[in-house]
């Protein structure tokens, strides 16, 4: 007598929630102690300029032992290397992973019943003490939930929590991190073409979220500005606009207007999940304006292969209907010639 395996929904979810608890490997045990060439990489990428990071004596001042690294460095300290990522990526793929974690037991799961999609959702951390230079964490990582099928704009999928919980080399817990992804069957993309005889118009694009901080760049754009703004007490500027200076704390502020020239400081090229209103592949990027600020916008006039970092744009102000203008920036110079 051969036995079936039983696939209905709840005899599937009761397999998913077997693996709650499951811790998803061994300790991870950070390869550097907290230090400050990180801590000082770290600030610069980032453009933090807190002095607590990286001077002992302001650090100090503000009633820390010493120099803490930024909270939200935690999972940099005891993530693996590329190299070491790579060559478990390709022991995966070929099947010849020699000790299989729970994770990829769950995903082998959850692929042979068509969720073969990821995207990371959201991560939650919650600090106990700052780190400081010298401690040397451990990450214990445990499958703390696997929700039942839910309804996504993606597509129907299982969201996956795991906890982290970071311990210094005393065993005393710093932090722990809740980190979520959707495995998801993905929808199908399906252009409807118009009815034949008629000109069905071009969906739009969806409507940016207006407050009262933000409204003033979108009607900078209709009236053909890149409005940035700044602090009226500091004089720094600020791109997302913010309610408050993040540098002196002031609410008082004003905009000045850029001159639309920078450089590309990174890029995405989007190519799915296709979304009703945009052209694709869909290049986006974080363009370094000479202000100094960075701005996330759209690419246009240019072949997504010859897309480089630090290649010089200057911004276009594209109506893309009659109630939205959107900032795009075009190759300056002659590599704009590679118009798509």
């Amino acid at each position: 007598m051969t036995d079936t395996l039983d696939t209905t929904p709840d005899a599937f979810q009761a397999r998913l929630q077997a693996f709650e608890g499951r811790p998803v490997g061994p300790p991870t045990v950070a390869p550097d102690e907290v230090n400050q060439a990180m801590i000082r990489h770290w600030v610069e990428a980032m453009g933090d300029e807190n002095p607590v990071y990286l001077d002992e004596e302001a650090a100090r001042a503000n009633g820390f032992p010493g120099v803490v690294a930024p909270a939200t460095m935690l999972q940099a300290w005891v993530m693996r290397g590329l190299r070491a990522s790579l060559e478990a990526d390709r022991a995966r793929a070929e099947g010849s992973t020699a000790d299989p974690t729970a994770y990829d037991e769950l995903f082998l799961l959850l692929d042979g019943a068509g969720f073969t999609s990821v995207v990371a959702t959201n991560c939650d951390q919650d600090y106990r003490r700052p780190l400081v230079l010298g401690d040397r964490l451990t990450a214990t990582a445990v499958i703390e939930a696997v929700s039942a099928q839910k309804q996504t704009g993606l597509g129907d999928g299982h969201f996956v929590t795991t906890r982290l919980d970071f311990t210094d080399a005393a065993g005393a817990e710093v932090a722990t991190m809740r980190f979520r992804i959707l495995r998801f069957k993905p929808k199908p993309v399906t252009a409807e073409a118009p009815p034949a005889g008629t000109d069905a118009p071009r969906p739009r694009r969806p409507r940016p979220a207006l407050t009262e901080d933000i409204a003033f760049f979108f009607e900078g754009a209709k009236e053909g500005k890149l409005l940035i703004q700044r602090c009226a007490s500091c004089g720094k500027l600020r791109h997302p606009p913010l309610p408050a200076c993040p540098h002196c704390r002031s609410f008082d502020w004003d905009t000045v207007e850029s001159t639309g020239r920078g450089t590309v400081f990174s890029f995405v090229v989007t190519h799915y999940p296709q979304v009703p209103g945009f052209d694709y592949p869909l290049p986006i990027a974080v363009v370094e304006l000479e202000e100094g600020t960075r701005i996330v916008a759209g690419l246009t006039g240019i072949d997504v292969g010859a897309i480089e970092i630090g290649m010089a744009v200057e911004v276009e102000l594209v109506a893309v209907d009659e109630d939205l203008t959107l900032p795009m920036f075009r190759p300056a110079g002659p590599a704009a010639t590679g118009a798509r």
